[in-house]
C-alpha cells in the first residue's frame, strides 16, 4: 500500500476497528496484575501459586494459536474475532461459580477460557494491522495498537484494584491475626464475592461487542497479496512454514519477550511486596510499568520509519532492558520499582518489531505464521513460574536476573540477525 492509503476513510475505520480490539485486549490481559495479590490473599496462596494466574490465562495460546489459524481461515477474520469475544466473555462468567466456592482452579479455568478468545483475537488481528499499509512501517502501526492496548491496560488494574483490593493491607493485617477459622473462612469468602460484579459487566460488554463486530464492515483481506504486495515474493518458493528462519526464531523472540513483559507487568507487585512494600501501593505497580510502555509507544510511532528503523529500534531496546534489568539489583525500595517500571519503555517496540520482521515474506504462510508467533505468548506462562520456583531458594533478586537477563539477550540477538 501507498501513502496516500493511510488518508483513506476505510483504512481510518479498519484502524479504528482493530484498535477497539488492542484496547480489549489490554483491559482484560493486564487485569491478571491486580488478580494475582487479590487470590493471593482470597484463596491464602504462595508467591509461585499465585503466580499460575499468569501461567493460566497465557498458557492458553500456545495450545489455542493454531486452532485458531484454522478457524479464521474457515470463518474468515470479522466472524472469527467476534467469535473470540464471545469465549472472552464465557470465561469472565466461569468467575461467578469461582468466586461462590472461592475455587482458585475454577478461576485458573476462568482465566484460560479468556486466554482462549484472545488467542482468537490476536491470531487474526496482529497480522491484520501489520499489513493495513506498508511492511516496513509496521511497527508505527503496531504501536498506535500498542497505545489503545496499554491506556486501557492502565485503567484496569486501577479499576479492579479499587473494586477488589480496597483496604487490602487492613484485610491482610486481619486474616493474619484472625484466630478463629470459621471467622477467617467468612471474611475470605466475602472477598472472593467482590470479583463477580466487575466480571459480569466486562462479559457484558464483550458480548455487546462481538455483536458489533460481527455486523461491522471490517473486511476480510488478502494475506497472501498483502505480504506479497510490498515486494516480497520469497514465500512462492517456499513449501514449509519450517522454511522460514525469521518466524522460527521470531517465535521464540515473542516468547522471550512476553515472558519479560509480565514480570515486568504483572510481576512488579509481587517483586514490590518483595521489597517490603505494602499490598494497598503494590496494587497500582501494573500501571507504572504500563505508563512507561505507553511512553515508549509514543516515541516509536515519532521516530520509525522516519528517523530509525524498526531493526535498530529493537537492537537499542533489547540493550537498554539489558542496562535496566542490572540496574535492579543494585536497587531497592522505590528505586527498584522504578527501573522495573522503565522496563516498560524499553519493551514498548519489542513485540511492534518482532511481530513484522517474522511474518516478512510468509505470503501464504501467513495465518499459520502469526499462529506460530502468537504461540510464544506461552512466555508469560513459563518465566513467571522459573522465578517463582528461583525466588525460594535464591531470593528475588537473583532470581528476577536469571529470568529477564536471557530473554532480553536473546531479543537484542535477534534484532541482530535480521537487522
Amino acid at each position: 500500500m501507498n501513502t496516500s492509503t493511510t488518508t483513506n476513510p476505510k483504512y481510518l475505520y479498519q484502524i479504528i476497528i482493530i484498535g477497539l480490539l488492542f484496547f480489549i485486549f489490554g483491559f482484560v490481559t493486564w487485569l491478571n496484575g491486580s488478580l494475582i495479590p487479590f487470590l493471593k490473599l482470597a484463596c491464602q496462596l504462595n508467591t509461585m501459586q499465585a503466580l499460575f494466574v499468569t501461567f493460566a490465562f497465557y498458557i492458553s495460546y500456545f495450545f489455542l494459536a493454531l486452532p485458531s489459524s484454522e478457524i479464521l481461515k474457515r470463518v474468515g477474520f470479522k466472524n472469527g474475532m467476534a467469535l473470540g469475544l464471545v469465549v472472552m466473555a464465557l470465561g469472565c462468567l466461569v468467575f461467578i461459580p469461582a468466586a461462590q466456592m472461592r475455587s482458585f482452579p475454577l478461576f485458573l479455568m476462568g482465566l484460560f477460557v479468556q486466554g482462549m478468545g484472545l488467542a482468537l483475537l490476536q491470531t487474526a488481528s496482529n497480522p491484520y494491522i501489520s499489513i493495513l499499509g506498508p511492511i516496513e512501517s509496521a511497527a508505527q502501526r503496531i504501536s498506535i495498537m500498542g497505545i489503545c492496548n496499554k491506556v486501557a491496560g492502565i485503567l484496569s488494574p486501577i479499576i479492579l484494584s479499587s473494586i477488589v483490593l480496597k483496604g487490602a493491607t487492613a484485610l491482610e493485617q486481619q486474616v493474619l491475626t484472625m484466630e478463629d477459622p470459621l471467622e477467617k473462612a467468612r471474611l475470605l469468602d466475602a472477598l472472593a464475592l467482590r470479583v463477580i460484579a466487575p466480571y459480569v459487566v466486562m462479559s457484558i460488554v464483550l458480548a455487546l461487542l462481538a455483536v458489533m463486530i460481527r455486523k461491522s464492515a471490517l473486511p476480510e483481506i488478502n494475506l497472501e497479496a498483502g505480504i506479497d504486495a510490498d515486494g516480497d515474493e520469497a514465500s512462492s518458493a517456499k513449501t514449509s512454514i519450517w522454511q522460514f528462519p525469521n518466524l522460527l526464531l521470531g517465535a521464540l523472540g515473542i516468547f522471550f519477550y512476553v515472558g519479560a513483559e509480565v514480570m515486568a507487568g504483572d510481576g512488579i507487585g509481587i517483586y514490590g511486596k518483595s521489597l517490603g512494600f505494602a499490598l494497598d501501593q503494590t496494587k497500582y505497580f501494573t500501571a507504572f510499568t504500563l505508563v512507561g510502555m505507553l511512553s515508549g509507544y509514543i516515541m516509536s510511532i515519532i521516530l520509525i520509519p522516519k528517523y530509525i528503523s524498526q531493526q535498530a529500534y529493537l537492537k537499542f531496546s533489547a540493550i537498554l532492558a539489558i542496562v535496566i534489568t542490572i540496574s535492579v539489583y543494585f536497587f531497592s525500595g522505590t528505586a527498584a520499582v522504578g527501573c522495573i517500571a522503565a522496563l516498560g519503555f524499553a519493551n514498548a517496540v519489542m513485540w511492534p518489531a518482532i511481530f513484522p520482521l517474522a511474518i516478512r515474506g510468509l505470503g501464504r504462510f501467513t495465518q499459520t505464521g502469526s499462529a506460530f508467533l502468537i504461540m510464544g505468548i506461552a512466555g508469560g506462562a513459563i518465566m513467571p513460574q522459573i522465578y517463582g520456583l528461583l525466588e525460594g531458594s535464591m531470593g528475588y533478586q537473583a532470581a528476577f536476573q536469571i529470568v529477564m537477563l536471557p530473554c532480553y539477550a536473546y531479543i537484542l540477538y535477534y534484532a541482530e540477525r535480521f537487522k
